[in-house]
């Protein structure tokens, strides 16, 4: 049974949500602050955090920064519908996907269960664990990846983008595909997610000493990973 962490200042709706949760098999915390939430993930183990942008004491966006300095577990955001600038931020600094509130129950579990899909180990999908694509090398199973033998510290849904990216070196992976494989979601318009996660991917490779152009991205087409000697 997956553990999660509901984060909302709306106790009822917490309630409401706790109990659908439970009758689709999840064990679910609530906490209403952000201090519980950082105090929750500092004591305990989560399989996911659900989380509002406003909190009383930390502010959403607060919370998640604090809580990747220690762990990278999971974190599905909530935000204010029609607030297009918080969905960019909460993914930028680290969130692996957003829905915007008020949302159907159905749907937070749909994005719940694609997540934990994605970084559920037990679940082969594809068969290399270790993937290697020039100065770069992904371990699947530890969920550990390297460029140039320098670690990089990747949320879940940055390690699926590049490992879908690594896994098709060299060709072009369209928006929907990636929004597809790596979000359990379709593609929708104005939907930004995946330029932001592959934003990001950018600059934490870059920080490590890769070209910028290591992705490329073909206009009307989608990414690209760039090599010059691909094995795997």
């Amino acid at each position: 049974m997956a553990k999660l962490l509901l984060v909302d200042d709306d106790q009822e709706l917490c309630s409401l949500l706790g109990e659908f949760l439970a009758t689709e098999g999840f064990e679910t915390t609530m906490v209403h602050d952000g201090q519980a939430a950082l105090d929750a993930t500092s004591k305990d183990n989560y399989d996911l955090i659900v989380l509002d942008v406003m909190l009383p004491i930390y502010t959403g966006f607060e919370v998640l920064r604090k809580l990747r300095d220690y762990c990278q577990t999971p974190v599905l955001m909530l935000t204010a519908k029609g607030e297009d600038v918080d969905r960019i931020v909460g993914l930028e600094m680290g969130a692996d996907d957003y829905l915007p509130k008020p949302c159907n129950p159905r749907e937070l579990v749909a994005r719940i269960r694609a997540i934990l899909r994605r970084v559920d180990q037990t679940e082969p999908e594809l068969p290399a664990d270790i993937i290697n694509v020039d100065q770069l090398q992904l371990q699947v199973s530890a969920h550990s990846a390297n460029y140039n033998d320098k670690a990089l510290t990747l949320t879940g849904a940055e390690f699926t983008v590049l490992e879908l990216l690594m896994r098709s070196a060299g060709q072009v992976i369209s928006k929907e595909s990636l929004t597809e494989q790596a979000l359990g979601r379709k593609l929708t318009p104005y939907d930004r997610s995946i330029d932001v996660h592959v934003s990001n991917l950018r600059k934490k490779l870059a920080a490590k000493g890769a070209s910028k152009e290591l992705i490329i991205n073909i206009r009307g087409a989608g990414y690209m990973l760039t090599v010059s000697n691909k094995a795997q």
